[in-house]
């Protein structure tokens, strides 16, 4: 491969063409975004110098890694899968790398991944956090720049969604089907997602005094689903609504397998519409979280932080309702 002459660089390169660094570096690389009439003047400067793009000497040249960490709290649940890959997409077509680093729901151990991912990346994106709002507020200062997934902190870019007016949906669907005894099985209590369901049922509650839900801590997973599929037979409900998919899914199995037929004695809904829960039998009423775009916005967010442009205002996506076989009419 030919090489620049000695002294040329990508600095070279955007003084010619008159743009960034960064501008240079995507246009170089090929990447859609770039204006095609910048990207024409970055490609002229580049073959006037007879420039070639070399990725050491160009992330030396910008100071950065090209890279950015992200932190999820479990990498086995297919929402956050969900939504790495749009984000790594996104972050590919920019030529950026992403580091990823799974706190296993651990508080303690999120803080520390937060801090040592940033030391050797270019910034850092926390998604759906489990650390209080004190501590994620304290933590988001030393991080910058920093981007948050489901979670706020002062005037830190964030794209969230808005859990819990999905899940007033969800109560609203089961009522219009006759159901007044109701169980929600709970997620993790430091999860910022699963207050906000409680926050829905709360003003659910508040609206339908008719209605009665009743609240069973659970968990995240398919195991905890199952679990608690004898407290919710023993409840008396017609209806179950879980924190997500998995605790659904494991909650189906369970009652199932012990005669009990959904939706006809037990309408059961999830959350977030990962990509098995149109394959269950009966196929899982659920809200689809739209991950991927979350994702990709997030990285749009870090790139603007990146590059130097002011942060935009907090974008909030809302989950759509999409029901399935799982629930039906209350029984008398």
């Amino acid at each position: 491969m030919p090489r620049p002459p000695k002294g040329v660089t990508i600095a070279d390169v955007a003084a010619r063409a008159g743009v960034s660094l960064s501008t240079v570096s995507r246009a170089l690389n090929g990447n859609p975004t770039v204006d095609p009439v910048l990207a024409e003047r970055v490609k002229d400067a580049a073959a006037a110098l007879d420039y070639t793009a070399s990725p050491v000497a160009r992330s030396l040249v910008l100071g950065r890694t090209q890279t950015v960490a992200v932190v999820v709290p479990d990498l086995a649940n297919p929402t956050f899968q969900a939504i790495l890959r749009g984000l790594s997409r996104a972050a590919a077509a920019d030529d950026y790398h992403v580091l990823v680093a799974d706190s296993a729901e651990s508080i303690d151990e999120e803080r520390i991944l937060a801090i040592t991912t940033r030391r050797r990346t270019d910034g850092v994106i926390l998604c759906a956090p489990r650390l209080d709002q004190a501590e994620l507020d304290r933590l988001v200062g030393g991080l910058r720049p920093v981007v948050l997934i489901n979670r706020s902190s002062g005037e830190v870019p964030t794209v969230r969604a808005d859990y819990r007016a999905a899940l007033a949906a969800e109560l609203e669907h089961l009522r219009a089907l006759g159901h007044r005894r109701i169980v929600f099985l709970a997620g993790t209590a430091q999860s910022v997602a699963n207050a906000a369901r409680l926050d829905a049922i709360g003003a659910f509650r508040a609206a339908h005094a008719d209605t009665e839900i009743t609240e069973i801590p659970c968990g995240v997973d398919f195991d905890a689903g199952a679990s608690a599929a004898p407290a919710v037979l023993a409840s008396g409900a017609t209806a179950s609504l879980a924190f997500n998919d998995l605790v659904a899914m494991g909650l189906l199995s369970a009652v199932q397998a012990s005669g009990c037929r959904v939706p006809d004695d037990l309408s059961i809904v999830g959350f977030d519409d990962i990509p098995f829960a149109s394959y269950t039998t009966p196929p899982l009423t659920t809200a689809a979280v739209p991950a991927g775009e979350l994702g990709a916005q997030a990285w749009s967010r870090m790139r603007d932080l990146l590059e130097g442009a002011e942060a935009r205002h907090p974008l909030l996506l809302l989950p759509r309702l999409t029901v399935r076989g799982s629930t039906g009419r209350a029984r008398s």
